[in-house]
């Protein structure tokens, strides 16, 4: 053993001390409750995603023609095809939920402030990139409500004015649904978006590495005083990643059994459903169009998007302005409010 180690050393040449001295940073006491270490969560099912993915994309086959057939030769015939598919549509479901929980818990302990504010923009391209996976992921099944809530949000693009025309075509492959849209959404969804996802993930960590993980301020941490204020990565908060790994795929293993993927009825151009929903995440930009209308909506939704990804600098002149620290806390519990309820108000409308 002692020569194969000395033999790997010499061809590879690192010093164990060295890296582990690298890896075992000091992590903030705060990191041993899992709402504070969301990020490793999203992380994890993403990971998963990659690997159900790539089962799933050995039958799945791209086309108009073939795409209902090939998923629903997956779900019926495929040995686990149905647990694979499930647990890909489930993992895909929690990676979402968990971003917006992370950049929730972000938010309300200010860790987006100086000199942190560029991770946050890059939280934000998570986020966004995250949702447009889950967009072109649904779209690939070609069931009726896929199809046309892939129309009706290429339509909604088309609506943004001066850039909008532009981004439906390169969206649907031309001016409407046809046969290169579906083979579009596979490579948005298999290449360009996973891709873009793990670069800017890499840039996220580089950042949390380089700053550090964000500290609460003393009179909002709750740990006893005779507690340490820190703890080693390795292995104590590298354990803690490893069995919330565990408990997740115990998690999704169990969505995956008892309430499975389905196959809803093929996508038809020439028939229009009476409802048209789409995923839990975009129930709530759904209820605003309902509400104001395409283009006032569409305005309004880009302004608080952007006013989102500047919050950082926003927030700093607000505290300037008003004097008030903890201004931004009051601003998102109202925010919070409004999205749920928006969200559980489009989910009560019946399919």
């Amino acid at each position: 053993m002692t020569a194969i180690a000395r033999w790997f050393r010499e061809r590879v040449p690192i010093d164990p001390e060295a890296l582990r001295e690298l890896t075992n940073e000091p992590v903030p006491y705060h990191m041993k409750r899992w709402w504070f270490c969301l990020g490793g969560t999203p992380a994890y099912l993403f990971l998963v995603q990659i690997f159900t993915g790539i089962l799933l994309a050995i039958y799945y086959q791209p086309s108009a023609a073939t795409a209902y057939e090939s998923v629903e030769h997956i779900t019926r015939s495929v040995p686990l095809g149905w647990y694979f598919r499930s647990i890909h549509k489930w993992a895909a479901t929690l990676m979402i939920a968990t971003i917006i929980l992370h950049q929730m818990r972000v938010y309300f302990t200010g860790a987006y402030r100086q000199p942190r504010e560029l991770n946050w923009v890059i939280g934000m391209g998570l986020l966004l990139t995250s949702l447009g996976i889950g967009f072109t992921g649904y779209s690939l099944v070609f069931e009726q409500l896929s199809y046309w809530g892939a129309t009706v949000g290429a339509n909604i693009a088309d609506r943004v004015p001066v850039l909008g025309s532009l981004g439906k075509q390169l969206l649907l492959a031309g001016g409407e649904y046809n046969s290169d849209t579906l083979p579009r959404f596979f490579i948005l969804h298999v290449a360009v978006l996973p891709g873009t996802v793990m670069m800017l993930l890499a840039i996220h960590i580089t950042l949390i590495r380089l700053h550090g993980v964000s500290e609460l301020e003393p009179a909002a941490d709750s740990s006893p005083g005779s507690q340490p204020k820190h703890f080693d990565f390795f292995p104590d908060h590298f354990y803690t990643e490893i069995i919330m790994g565990l408990v997740l795929m115990i998690l999704l293993s169990t969505l995956a059994t008892m309430l499975p993927a389905t196959m809803g009825d093929k996508a038809d151009p020439l028939t229009t459903p009476e409802v048209i929903k789409p995923e839990w995440f975009f129930y709530v930009t759904f209820r605003w169009l309902k509400l104001f209308g395409p283009t006032f909506a569409i305005l309004s939704m880009g302004f608080i998007v952007f006013t989102m990804i500047l919050w950082p600098w926003i927030d700093r002149a607000l505290q300037r302005i008003t004097g008030w620290k903890e201004i931004s806390v009051y601003i998102g519990i109202v925010a919070t409010i409004a999205l749920v309820g928006l969200t559980i108000w489009e989910g009560a409308v019946a399919h």
